[in-house]
Formats: C-alpha cells, sequence, structure tokens
C-alpha cells in the first residue's frame, strides 16, 4: 500500500559570518518542496517538476545516498518515490542541497513512523552534502532540519547546539543568478589562517553567540565579521565591498556572504530595514545586469515540517 506525504525543509544561511563551518540559521518562508511516497518493493524513482536544472541520474542526485542512509539505520526496505516539486537554484549560497537533502530525510521518517532522532537526521541530511561538495558539513544541513540557529560544536561525535533566536532578527539575502560551486569557493580559501586573525574570529563566535543570548542584536551585528573566508570568496560577487557599504547606510547591522556564495545577506532588527537593504541589493545587481532572487524575511524556528 502506497504512503504519501508531501514535505517542504527551509533554505538556510552557513557561517554567519564568522562561523566558518560552524554556524548557520534557517530562512522563513524560503525553500524546497518534495512530494515522497513509499510502497511495496525496493529502489528509487524521482522525478523534477521544479523548472530548476538538476542531475538527471537517480545516483546524481543529494536525496538519494539520504535516502539509502535512513533505510540503513532503520533496516527498512521499500520503493521510494521522489517528486522534486519546488527548488532553491543549486549554487545559490543559501542551502540548496541542505534543504532538499533535509526534506528527504525528514519526509522519511514521516513515512516510517518517525523512527529517528533529529540528530540522526541531520546525519542523513549530510550524505547528500557529501555528495554536492565532497565533505560532510552541517552548517546548512542542521538548521534545515532543526531550524533556527545551531552551533556545530563538533563532528566526532556530532555535537548540534540550538541557539535562541531573538524576535527581532530579520535577514534579506539576495541570490544573483551567478553559479557559485560549493568545491570551487573551498577549493581557494587558504590552508592555514595567521594567528591574529584566527583570535579575531574566535572573539567575534564568542560575541555572536553571546548577543543571541542575550538578545543584544547590536552584538550581533559587529560579531557578524569573517577574516577568513570572505577576504578570498568575495571576489566571485561583482562589487561586494561597494554593496556592503550601501547596504549598511540603511541601518542594517552586518552584511555577509552566504554560504560558499554568490548569494549575500544582511542582518537587521526590523523588517523594514532588512527591505531596505533588499532594495540597495537589487538596485547593485540591476546596474551590473545580473538578474537574482531577493528575499526580506524573519529568521526562522521552523525546520523541515510536513505541510499535507
Amino acid at each position: 500500500m502506497e504512503r504519501k506525504i508531501k514535505v517542504f525543509a527551509p533554505a538556510s544561511i552557513a557561517n554567519m559570518g564568522c562561523g566558518f563551518d560552524v554556524m548557520g540559521f534557517s530562512l522563513d518562508e524560503v525553500g524546497d518542496v518534495l512530494e515522497m511516497s513509499a510502497s511495496d518493493g525496493d529502489g528509487i524513482e524521482i522525478s523534477n517538476e521544479s523548472g530548476v536544472p538538476l542531475p538527471e541520474g537517480v545516483e546524481d542526485n543529494v536525496v538519494t545516498p539520504v535516502i539509502r542512509k535512513f533505510l540503513a539505520l532503520t533496516g527498512r526496505s521499500a520503493h521510494i518515490g521522489v517528486r522534486i516539486l519546488h527548488k532553491i537554484y543549486p549554487g545559490s549560497g543559501i542551502g540548496s542541497s541542505s534543504a532538499s537533502s533535509a526534506a528527504a530525510a525528514f519526509g522519511m521518517n514521516a513515512l516510517f513512523g518517525y523512527p529517528l532522532s533529529e540528530y540522526e537526521l541531520v546525519e542523513c541530511a549530510m550524505e547528500g552534502e557529501n555528495l554536492a561538495s565532497g565533505g560532510y558539513h552541517a552548517d546548512n544541513a542542521a538548521p534545515a532540519v532543526m531550524g533556527g540557529i545551531v552551533l556545530i560544536r563538533g563532528y566526532e561525535p556530532l555535537d548540534l547546539i540550538k541557539l535562541p533566536v531573538p524576535g527581532n532578527l530579520f535577514c534579506a539575502v539576495i541570490h544573483p543568478r551567478i553559479v557559485v560551486s560549493t568545491k570551487q569557493a573551498r577549493a581557494i580559501l587558504p590552508t592555514a589562517v595567521p594567528m591574529h586573525d584566527a583570535v579575531r574570529q574566535w572573539g567575534n563566535v564568542g560575541g555572536l553567540v553571546s548577543g543571541l543570548y542575550s538578545g543584544d542584536i547590536a552584538l550581533v551585528g559587529r560579531a557578524m565579521q569573517d577574516l577568513v573566508a570572505e577576504p578570498y570568496r568575495k571576489q566571485f560577487i561583482p562589487g561586494f565591498d561597494e554593496l556592503r557599504e550601501h547596504v549598511l547606510k540603511t541601518g542594517a547591522l552586518s552584511m555577509n556572504i552566504a554560504g560558499s556564495g554568490p548569494s549575500v545577506f544582511a542582518v537587521a532588527d526590523s523588517y523594514g530595514t532588512a527591505a531596505a537593504a533588499s532594495e540597495i541589493m537589487k538596485e547593485h545587481f540591476d546596474a551590473r545586469g545580473i538578474s537574482y532572487e531577493v528575499f526580506a524575511v524573519k529568521v526562522s524556528n521552523m525546520g523541515a515540517r510536513v505541510i499535507e
């Protein structure tokens, strides 16, 4: 007998400036939608109805290793059907692979009566991240599954800490339609970080966590400075420094690269400021003839979930 559900998983922003590979948060309203079914038999069948170009082979789609990990962990077998109904563009920097991976993990859990914990679902979703980027990273996968702001304290074993989301934390994010692959963005990074930069980065991470717990949004903004990845990755984003200068004039608290880029995001203490920052972002890429998607949303406490 076939069981069928529809699942949403949110877009997410990794790093949060200073938290390279160890922090990320989920976005309200933006994400992937999958329809998933389970029936007697074996195998995986995937159809892409999103209008977004994706790998055609089952083995090349990030949901496949996620499904296989779930089945291996639970000892189940079934024929799994996946219809991809809505998809974030790959290479966007707002967790495209993680959204599908998280939706697939959560959907499998729902279809089979929720046998796995949130941590185990994150581990399943990380299988999709590994296929997409060649590494087991949770800074997008964890917030896409769990929602909110997540700190990855360690991977051996996986240690996830859900941080508080202040009620007045908003985000403007723009995805310019230029592709920067995660593998390309990681390859450009240096293999060592100077001690003085590392010390400043540690201080920023501590300040960011402190600001989230205390609700000090100004401290959150001051702390979201990246000395590790941004100096190298900003070359992929036309006019990055000029854009940040103009965005901060709107009253936004900070502007950073979203994950590996090319998306950029700004945090603000009100929706009005986030919306103003998004308008500046649109003007910036309009002037360069680059198409885009842009959002002004609240940082969300909700992760993957069944929607039908």
